[in-house]
C-alpha cells in the first residue's frame, strides 16, 4: 500500500476521520469525568433508613444526591454509542464507496495509478485500522469509568448494549459495519442507495445477534429450588419455576470472544465478497 493511496484516502475520508477524532477527545474526556463521579455516584445507591439508624443515612439524605443519575446516564450514553457505532460506520462507507463509483473517481483512479485491487484495499485498511485503535480505547476507558460495574449504575452485564460495548465485541461490530457499507457501495453504485442499504444490512445483523447471543455458548440449568445469583443472564424458566436456565456472569468472556470471532468472520466474508465483485465488474 502505497503512501499516495492512503493520503487519498485519509483526504476521501476527512469529514469522518475529523469527526472520529473528535468524538474521541470528547469521550476521553466525559469518561475521566464519570470515572470522578463514581465515588460519589456510589453513596447515591447505598441504605437508608428513616429514620437515620445503625449506621445507616437518612433516606432523603440519600436520594438528595443526583450524581448517580448523572454518572449511570454518562455511562450508558458512552456505552449505546459504542454499542451502535456499525451504523453510522456502514453508511458513511456505503455512501463514500458508491459515491465514488457514481461520479466516476474510482474508475478515474484504476486507469491511471491504483489498481482496482489496491484501490479496494486502501479504502479498507485504513479506516480499519482508525476504527480499531479508536473503538479499542474508548471501551478500555469505558470499562475504566464503570469502575466495579455495579449494575444499579452501569447495568447487568448481559443487557445488549452494556455487552457489545465492554469487550473487544465492540471492535468486530464495528469492523463489520465496515465490510457491509464497503459492500453495500459496490453493489449500488450509488452514495444515497450505498448508505441505506448498508444501514439496513445492519439492521438485520445487529437483532439477529441479539436473537442468537445466549446460543453461542453453553448454558447452565438447574432444576428443583435456586437463589440465582445478582446477575445472571436468564434464557428459560419454567412455568412452575422449578427448572432455571441461565448464563452465569463467568459466561461474559466466553460470549465475548465467540461473538467478537463471528463478527469478524462476517467481516472478513463481506469483505472477501468486496473483492470478488470488484474482480468481476473491472475483469
Amino acid at each position: 500500500m502505497s503512501t499516495l493511496a492512503v493520503r487519498s484516502t485519509l483526504r476521501l475520508h476527512r469529514p469522518a476521520a475529523l469527526a472520529w477524532a473528535l468524538a474521541l477527545a470528547a469521550a476521553t474526556a466525559y469518561l475521566i469525568r464519570l470515572h470522578a463521579l463514581a465515588d460519589e455516584a456510589r453513596k447515591g445507591i447505598s441504605a437508608c433508613a428513616v429514620p437515620a439508624q445503625d449506621g445507616l443515612p437518612l433516606c432523603s439524605a440519600v436520594e438528595a444526591i443526583t450524581a448517580d443519575a448523572t454518572y449511570s446516564d454518562g455511562i450508558a450514553l458512552v456505552t449505546g454509542c459504542l454499542a451502535l457505532l456499525m451504523f453510522p460506520v456502514a453508511a458513511w462507507a456505503g455512501a463514500v464507496v458508491g459515491r465514488e463509483l457514481e461520479t466516476g473517481t474510482a474508475q478515474l483512479a484504476w486507469t491511471q495509478s491504483t489498481p482496482p485491487a489496491r484501490w479496494l484495499a486502501t479504502r479498507l485498511t485504513v479506516p480499519a485500522t482508525l476504527l480499531t485503535a479508536g473503538t479499542a480505547t474508548v471501551v478500555l476507558l469505558n470499562n475504566w469509568a464503570r469502575g466495579d460495574d455495579n449494575p444499579n449504575l452501569v447495568g447487568d452485564w448481559y443487557y445488549s448494549d452494556v455487552f457489545i460495548g465492554t469487550g473487544p465485541a465492540a471492535v468486530a461490530h464495528a469492523l463489520a459495519g465496515l465490510a457491509l457499507g464497503t459492500l453495500a457501495g459496490l453493489l449500488t453504485g450509488r452514495a444515497l442507495a450505498g448508505a441505506g442499504v448498508a444501514l439496513a444490512a445492519c439492521l438485520v445483523l445487529h437483532n439477529a445477534v441479539d436473537l442468537f447471543r445466549a446460543d453461542l455458548w453453553p448454558t447452565l440449568t438447574h432444576v428443583g429450588a435456586f437463589e440465582p445469583p445478582r446477575s445472571y443472564y436468564q434464557v428459560d424458566w419454567s412455568a412452575d419455576e422449578t427448572r432455571l436456565t441461565f448464563h452465569p456472569a463467568s459466561h461474559y468472556w466466553p460470549l465475548q470472544y465467540v461473538e467478537t470471532g463471528v463478527l469478524l468472520a462476517l467481516a472478513a466474508a463481506g469483505t472477501a465478497a468486496a473483492f470478488v465483485l470488484l474482480r468481476r465488474r473491472t475483469a
